[in-house]
């Protein structure tokens, strides 16, 4: 490996599995060395993870990277979106985050609706419509299920949030994040008071959001010791922002990210705001914005089904008329919190494959119904433009070849892994440099890879899938 051109910097995913971190050069994006630690996520219902081990995590993947990683001159993390994180007046966890997939907060949602006025009213002041995943429907189920819990809460923190506080002993967030809480309006771009006051929610228990290409401030001395005191450290932001970062992405360059949770998104110069809550109105990590929808059920559904039938997730095969909508934890996108997992079309002939294949079907169903919409609140509803394929997923070839046969689109596979920490290193070179991250990015090629021509669309799939779909939501109006 050639000597770095110049300062490094430090890029930081903390993610709903996992921490990675990326130390880059800054000047040519080379990745100088790489650090990982695994988190513990709660099982069944309840999604929950202890902050405190999210910051351990930092410290062991800073570790791996070696001596380098003290040479950084800036550093950035993005974080897992939605999460609640409540501290004590000391600044530690009053209990176990609550992370974006926990839907128990569905029952809160809806009242939290229907308060402001219906979907419309949350659409215009804060870009989307509230899903369970959002921070504000959590807070009001931590309020009504532990109230002891909320009234020992000192602080509320965005996972991100919390990581840069503890290496800098300032609060802080960016509007990239915020905007995924539910409580920050992307019409005013500050906190909401009257939704504020809806959820109980006292708004100094909040951080300042700082502008963008505003520092967080510098590396204090942690606990850990991990990072030279002094460092720069860049305001962070969420997850998604971050890949877009990452991507150094262009408006009218869709996005389709295949990862724990399934993500469509594009950049965009015009505020979304759809009423259908379909399309997340998020601000991306700069001045725009990042209209997104989002799936629960992605990768890890799939990968559930494989391991039910005992198959390896490339085993699929194609042909017959099984139909799957694998909501294994309830659905985001459609809008189906209640939802359980549906097949339908079993015949004597039907092969474990088949069924495996229809699971990537329902999957990518969900994702691509989304994609129009997302494009259209990016204003730009072209069809031909290829789809950027990331996230672990990316690399199975079922998930790449279902995603070119249900969408009739050309696919590009970008070579570069990590976007997340990539797009958080982009963020803090930016920050070091004086530049716009996005155009760092973009001169680190960090998009390139292999791209794949359109195929024909599979329509009888697709029909299938919508009809099944649609029965779907009968039986649950009925239930519910």
């Amino acid at each position: 490996m050639a000597a770095p051109e110049g300062p490094l910097v430090i890029g930081v995913d903390s993610s709903t599995q996992s921490t990675k971190v990326l130390v880059v050069d800054a000047p040519t994006g080379e990745v100088v060395a790489r650090g990982q630690a695994p988190h513990t996520v709660s099982p069944g219902d309840r999604r929950e993870s202890d902050p405190e081990e999210w910051w351990q995590a930092l410290s062991t993947a800073v570790a791996r990277c070696g001596r380098v990683a003290g040479e950084a001159a800036a550093v950035s993390v993005a974080g897992q979106q939605h999460g609640l994180v409540t501290l004590d007046a000391d600044g530690r966890p009053v209990r176990p985050a609550l992370l974006w997939n926990d839907v128990r907060s569905a029952p809160q949602r809806d009242r939290l609706v229907a308060g402001l006025g219906g979907p419309r009213a949350w659409a215009g002041r804060v870009g989307s419509v509230p899903a369970p995943a959002f921070t504000v429907t959590k807070w009001a189920w931590l309020r009504e299920n532990e109230p002891e819990a909320a009234r020992e809460t000192a602080a509320v923190r965005l996972p991100h949030d919390f990581l840069t506080e503890r290496l800098t002993g300032q609060a802080g967030t960016d509007r990239g994040d915020a905007s995924g809480t539910g409580w920050w309006s992307s019409q005013t771009g500050s906190y909401d008071e009257e939704i504020l006051s809806l959820a109980a929610l006292d708004p100094a228990l909040l951080p300042p959001v700082h502008r963008a290409g505003e520092a967080a401030g510098t590396v204090a001395k942690t606990d850990g010791g991990f990072l030279t005191p002094g460092t720069l450290v860049a305001t962070g932001t969420g997850d998604n922002m971050a890949a877009a970062l990452g991507l150094g992405l262009l408006p009218g360059q869709p996005v389709l990210s295949l990862g724990t949770s399934g993500t469509v998104y594009a950049v965009s110069e015009r505020r979304p705001a759809d009423p259908s809550g379909t399309v997340a109105g998020f601000a991306d990590a700069g001045s725009g914005w990042l209209p997104l929808a989002c799936t629960l059920n992605c990768t890890l559904a799939v990968d559930r089904l494989a391991t039910l039938l005992s198959r390896d997730r490339e085993d699929v095969e194609a042909g017959g008329r099984v139909t799957a909508l694998p909501f294994l934890d309830g659905e985001r996108t459609p809008d189906l919190p209640y939802a359980t997992g549906l097949l339908t079309g079993l015949q004597q002939a039907t092969t474990g494959g088949q069924v495996l294949q229809a699971a990537y079907d329902g999957a990518v169903f969900a994702l691509l119904r989304a994609l129009g919409l997302v494009l259209g609140q990016a204003g730009d509803d072209a069809d031909d433009a290829p789809l950027l394929l990331i996230g672990g997923g990316a690399k199975g070839i079922a998930w790449r070849e279902t995603v070119r046969r249900l969408s009739g689109r050309a696919v590009q596979v970008p070579r570069a892994e990590e976007l997340v920490a990539l797009g958080a290193a982009a963020q803090a070179a930016g920050l070091l440099l004086g530049e716009d991250p996005a155009a760092v990015a973009r001169r680190w090629n960090t998009a390139d890879g292999p791209a794949y021509e359109p195929v024909e669309r599979d329509e009888a799939a697709l029909t299938r899938l919508s009809e099944t779909l649609e029965g779907a939501r009968t039986l649950l109006d009925m239930r519910h």
